[in-house]
């Protein structure tokens, strides 16, 4: 039953919106978040990289295969990590007053209580997801849906998600850099053993539309609101065809660089139960993706989950600890085949045998301006 009596927010639907528009569309409407609290729901005409608001497009983005293959690049207000959008990808983005989400005191405090909204809505749909680590939405230890946040510098807030109803990985990996040296069938396993889809959770083609709806239900009720459908107003369109105009359609905006080095580096441990390889991309001393393989045996699903929880981590021995401790004692004998202590040690080795590169991942540190 509908309760009449509930705040409403608008519910906006698009669909095959262009990188730069789409993103102006979501600042505009987070400016007039204290007046109109507004749920977008759209898709970006394929395919567009999107990066995340603190990354660098050069170490995220091979800029000459985006070209090449036709897809436009362009950033993202939010942090987030480097992303492909495109039709079988729901963005969501919700624009709404710092009250809407309970004035959560931290970042990932505000995160998690915005991912209720995807994650009911998920429910819905039979896919049972949860928060996890910073910044993302995940099925039993796989990614299915990445956020993001930032506070325009005046209006609301503003919460982005992608979700992945589906995706085209061999793309993915050809246009958003990792650490591969070549895109070979065994790396294309290697990364869809760390997300997954809605339609691979489902086993079915569900439709972009009923992801939509669903997930439209699930943020009105995880918010105690009611959705009506509407659509921007002139003095919006008008002011968001000036944001596109001045921020997104520039390189100004989209090749912003950061002072911060990246680099890769490699180490293995020899344990009883096998030989633990770690794959490290780094930013300073933070992790921005652990790569964990080897000859040992584990739930996929466990790795999976470590891995997430490693992604933009301290390379501090203590943290580190922390961390995987925690990972062991969540997923016990699925784990067992990577002790705590060895993989940490890989870890630390790796980090230092990093060098400078270009590699980029796919998640980067949420950000509130």
């Amino acid at each position: 039953m509908i309760d009449r009596g509930a705040p409403v927010w608008r519910r906006i639907d698009d669909d095959r919106v262009t990188a730069a528009a789409g993103l102006a569309v979501d600042e505009t409407l987070a400016r007039g978040a204290e007046r109109m609290p507004t749920l977008r729901l759209y898709t970006y005409a394929s395919h567009c990289a999107l990066v995340g608001r603190f990354q660098a497009v050069e170490h995220e983005v091979d800029v000459s295969a985006c070209v090449r293959r036709g897809v436009a690049i362009n950033r993202r207000p939010t942090g987030g990590g480097a992303i492909l959008m495109g039709a079988d990808q729901l963005g969501v983005a919700l624009a709404c007053a710092a009250a809407d989400g309970d004035r959560p005191v931290h970042a990932r405090d505000a995160m998690r209580r915005f991912s209720t909204g995807v994650v009911a809505g998920l429910a819905a749909l039979g896919v049972d997801a949860s928060f996890r680590g910073k910044n993302d939405v995940a099925v039993g230890g796989r990614k299915v849906a990445g956020l993001g946040l930032c506070r325009p510098a005046r209006g609301g807030l503003l919460f982005h998600a992608s979700i992945l109803v589906d995706l085209d990985v061999p793309l993915m990996l050809d246009v958003l850099r990792t650490p591969f040296a070549a895109i070979t069938a065994r790396e294309v396993a290697l990364v869809e053993r760390r997300i997954t889809t809605v339609r691979r959770e489902r086993g079915d083609a569900v439709s972009v539309n009923a992801v939509r709806d669903a997930i439209a239900a699930g943020f009105a009720d995880a918010f105690g609101v009611r959705l009506e459908p509407g659509a921007m107003d002139a003095a919006e369109r008008d002011a968001a065809a000036a944001v596109e105009r001045e921020r997104y359609a520039t390189d100004a905006w989209v090749d912003q660089r950061t002072d911060v080095s990246d680099g890769v580096g490699h180490a293995s441990v020899r344990t009883a139960s096998g030989t633990i390889a770690v794959r490290l991309a780094s930013a300073g001393r933070l992790a921005k993706a652990v790569h964990i393989d080897g000859d040992f045996v584990a739930h996929d699903s466990a790795i999976a989950d470590l891995e997430g929880r490693l992604r933009w981590h301290p390379l501090e021995r203590d943290a580190l600890v922390r961390t995987v401790d925690a990972v062991h004692a969540q997923w016990g004998a699925d784990l067992s085949g990577v002790p705590a202590e060895a993989l940490v040690d890989a870890v630390l080795a790796a980090a230092e045998s990093s060098a400078p590169s270009t590699y980029g991942c796919f998640v980067n540190p949420e950000g509130v301006r």
